[in-house]
């Protein structure tokens, strides 16, 4: 009889000031983790992008940079795949009734781009209903 290996997952957590500073500490946990987890480059570099949008939206848009609001990003990470959870404590969005970035009149604004980003860089990008949580997934 083969005895199955299991696989354990780890899971680590940040709650963060609503100061755009602290995407740094973000940056600072995926590099952390790429190192440890053995990360594509391609990998490393779409969470890079997706977690510092999310994070940003989420202390810009989300909390309105209130000192007094928190962001709290957990990641639960084994050694096929990394899912991240970013939340904050605004009041949440409506992220089905955005505005095309790609369409010929949004093409030249300087913002609405980051939920199409997180869509196209991580493998699955999910909303809660109230849209002030995001879970991103990405294959490791």
């Amino acid at each position: 009889m083969d005895l199955m290996k299991l696989e354990t997952s780890k899971l680590y957590t940040l709650q963060l000031d609503s100061n755009p500073e602290n995407v740094a500490l973000v940056e600072n946990l995926i590099e952390e983790l790429a190192d440890k987890y053995k990360f594509s480059d391609d990998t490393f570099a779409n969470m890079m992008i997706c977690l510092n949008e999310a994070t940003i939206n989420a202390i810009i848009h989300g909390n309105k940079c209130d000192p007094h609001k928190k962001v709290y990003i957990n990641v639960e990470i084994d050694a096929k795949r990394a899912i991240w959870t970013i939340k904050d404590e605004g009041e949440g969005f409506n992220y089905l009734s955005l505005p095309d970035p790609t369409a010929q009149e949004n093409i030249e604004n300087y913002t609405g781009r980051g939920v199409f980003i997180l869509k196209q860089l991580a493998d699955q990008c999910v909303f809660n209903a109230q849209g002030n949580e995001v879970e991103l997934h990405f294959k490791i």
